[in-house]
């Protein structure tokens, strides 16, 4: 986990890729955009690597997975792991204080807020564990319904907007 008290916002993953396990760093694998849109969205101010994960918290940003497990796809989770690793994220939230949970990939959506019918990407009125929750799409490359980074980072901006950072083309 990657936390420290008030971040204004945490990331969630489903859990960890086999590949970005083995290498010991989040987001490692070559078809993962989830640094560059960090980056082009705004929510940092320069483009991270794997390996300076830790260095999140500089900008106000953590990182933690539902489930610790590893796996190749996240359909390899069992349900119970799904819900037990919601159970315990709520449980870091309230006691880390976390403005706003990031959730990365519309699959956590009914794990978090399994009450709430409110899908899609974006910002959800419900909160978790005290904090706003918004919904982004998993940070893939691949993902087909939100392909490449253009079909994502329009949700990375409204995030950053919502915590009050300046999109990265506005910057410029």
């Amino acid at each position: 986990d990657i936390v420290v008290p008030d971040l204004p916002v945490l990331f969630i993953a489903i859990n960890p890729a086999t590949g970005s396990a083995k290498s010991g760093h989040p987001f490692a694998t070559s078809t993962n955009l989830f640094w560059r849109l960090l980056h082009e969205s705004g929510l940092t101010p320069r483009l991270y690597r794997p390996e300076e994960a830790l260095r999140l918290p500089e900008d106000g940003l953590g990182l933690v997975s539902l489930v610790d497990r590893p796996t190749k796809a996240a359909a390899e989770l069992r349900t119970s792991e799904l819900r037990a690793g919601a159970r315990r994220l709520a449980v870091k939230v309230r006691r880390w204080h976390t403005q706003t949970i990031g959730l990365l990939g519309l699959t956590l959506l009914p794990f978090v807020l399994p009450h709430v019918d409110e899908p899609g990407p974006g910002f959800k009125r419900a909160t978790f564990g005290g904090a706003r929750v918004f919904v982004l799409p998993y940070p893939s490359g691949p993902i087909r319904t939100y392909p490449g980074s253009a079909g994502k980072v329009r949700w990375y901006r409204e995030l950053a907007v919502l915590c009050g950072r300046t999109p990265a083309d506005a910057r410029t």
